[in-house]
This record gives C-alpha cells, structure tokens and sequence, in this order.
C-alpha cells in the first residue's frame, strides 16, 4: 500500500509517499518541503499547492493520504489558512479516490516515537531509525511528512489492513 503523507501549511508543505508491502520495511518513494513565495496572494499559494499534490498523486499513484490534524494556535489567520490548504488536499484527494485518514499531532508522535509528548529530534531521530531515508533531509516539514505516513501504515497495520 503507498500513502500520501502531508505536513499541511501554505509556505511549507511537507509530503511524503510512503509504501508497505506484506512484512517488509516502510519504504520511502519521495519527500519534499514544497515552498510557496511570501509575495504571492494566498490564492496562488493554494493553487500552487493544489497543483503539486495532483502532480504526486498522478506520479506515485498513493491509494490513500494521511494528513495531520490543525493543533490549537494563538494566530487564527494561520489557522484559518492552513485549514483551507487541508480542505484542497483533501477534495483531491477524495476526488482521485483516495482514502483519507486524518491525525493529531499526539498520535503521530504515539505513534512514531512511543510518547505523545516528545519534540521535534525525537520524532525525527526516530523516523530515521524506523525507515532508510537515503537523501539530506533539511526541514521538520518534510520529517513530519513523512511521520504522518508512518503513522497511518502502523494503523493500517493495527487493524489487520497491512501485514
């Protein structure tokens, strides 16, 4: 099973496509911090986004997305905005079929490191630890990305979907 695992935001996007087969080991596809530039409307920007994320469901073929959860945040525009950017990633991907699976950011850290309240290393050492990632990866966006994956095959897993 492949899954599209987003970091949603409107200046960073993190994405993964993460795959599992039978017993094997997660494997990493693809991740990316995609950047959209401060000086553009942010109708742009969620085009731009939305343009980025069909061109990865069409060139990987995930047949589900996992998306982290908005976490209560003192600025509401930012909010505000990144709740839109999730609801585009969202209808595409319900309109290419896919199943969708949303998470908090304390089961994803549950789930990835065992503790629902470690940082930002602790996520990352661990993903690191749990999967061969054979490129430089620079931004948590991207890391977190791909936690959301690994957090949606353990479920699958947990529930008798995956071997």
């Amino acid at each position: 099973m492949k899954v599209l695992g987003i970091d949603p935001g409107y200046e960073r996007v993190g994405i993964s496509v993460l795959g599992k087969e039978d017993n094997q080991k997660e494997i990493l596809f693809y991740s990316t911090c995609f950047k959209t530039p401060k000086e553009l409307d942010f109708t742009e920007r969620l085009e731009l986004i939305s343009k980025k994320i069909e061109e990865v469901i069409k060139k990987f073929k995930p047949e589900a997305l996992s998306i982290e959860n908005l976490f209560f945040n003192k600025n509401q525009k930012t909010v505000m905005r990144v709740s839109e950017v999730r609801g585009a990633i969202i209808s595409i991907a319900l309109s290419k079929k896919l199943k969708v699976r949303e998470f908090t950011p304390l089961q994803i850290k549950i789930a990835v490191t065992g503790y629902g309240r470690s940082d930002k290393k602790q996520v990352i050492s661990m993903v690191k630890n749990l999967m061969e990632i054979k490129k430089n990866i620079k931004t948590d966006d991207e890391y977190d990305a791909i936690a959301v994956g690994l957090t949606f095959l353990a479920s699958e897993k947990m529930l008798g979907h995956i071997d």
